[in-house]
């Protein structure tokens, strides 16, 4: 795996040989923690209640979000870290590190193959380089700002490209569920009202994988509420670089109260039935 950069490029600030070290980096990084949540997976899952009693986290999270400090943070003492599990470090350089070492923990507890690692470098705020990485199901997915967006699966590297649709009433729209009881019971009303007016809609379970999807025409679209920093920096980014529109729906930027995907030539008219449906 290994990133497409024009000669001279520069991204966000950073130069290409910094943009392909990082690259390389969280490449390493998503794949040899995939790799052991795969290889090192209990038979029973110690469960921990999070936001709600179906909220859980569970000791691999946690092992997984050691293990992906440690070989981030060796190879670049400097930067700065955020992960989903409550690592937080302040450093020196201009990069930090936004992960998720298990983007769909229900699905991993129930042994679904729909969860991924996530790791995204930014600048400022602005993700540089992002990766996820979805070890049972055989795929990467990853991007450079500016540079494209690419898949490996099968042993074969694609470019990616967010689907041509151009009509809403065809769309495939992939979207997520909050774990609170009153959000789910919100979440639910808008998507029945949403349902007639598209061609239909999927649940994966991993705000990153669904992103992903959005980027290689899987789907045509996304959108979920709740979302955070860790969820959408590496998954925003690469649907970004497919040429899919991502932002908040109301906002420039994905945030806590919307994340927002689209195929380029369904956006705004999707955008205007999600603001009367959601």
């Amino acid at each position: 795996m290994s990133v497409r950069l024009e000669p001279g490029a520069r991204v966000s600030g950073v130069n290409q040989s910094d943009v392909a070290s990082l690259l390389r980096l969280a490449q390493y990084a998503a794949s040899t923690t995939g790799t052991y949540l795969v290889q090192q997976r209990p038979v029973t899952l110690q469960q921990q209640i999070k936001t709600s009693a179906t909220d859980v986290a569970t000791q691999m999270d946690h092992a997984a979000e050691s293990l992906l400090v440690d070989l981030l943070l060796t190879h670049r003492p400097d930067d700065s870290l955020l992960g989903e599990e409550g690592a937080l470090r302040s450093g020196s350089s201009p990069i930090t590190w936004v992960v998720d070492p298990i983007d769909g923990t229900t699905n991993y507890v129930y042994d679904l193959p729909m969860w991924a690692v996530s790791v995204a470098a930014q600048r400022d705020g602005r993700s540089v380089v992002g990766v996820v990485d979805v070890p049972v199901m055989g795929m990467s997915f990853w991007a450079a700002a500016g540079q494209g967006a690419w898949m490996l699966r099968n042993g074969r590297t694609t470019r990616l490209k967010a689907s041509s649709i151009s009509r809403v009433d065809h769309a495939l729209v992939a979207t997520g569920f909050g774990y609170a009881s009153a959000t789910r019971a919100d979440q639910g009303r808008s998507v029945q009202r949403l349902l007639p007016l598209i061609r239909d809609i999927r649940r994966a379970g991993a705000a990153s994988i669904d992103l992903c999807w959005v980027a290689s025409g899987a789907v045509d679209a996304y959108f979920e509420k709740g979302l955070q920093p860790w969820d959408h920096a590496a998954g925003g980014l690469i649907a970004r670089e497919a040429g899919a529109v991502v932002d908040g729906l109301w906002t420039a930027n994905p945030n806590a109260e919307m994340t927002f995907a689209s195929a380029p030539g369904i956006a705004s008219g999707l955008r205007s039935v999600l603001v009367q449906t959601t």
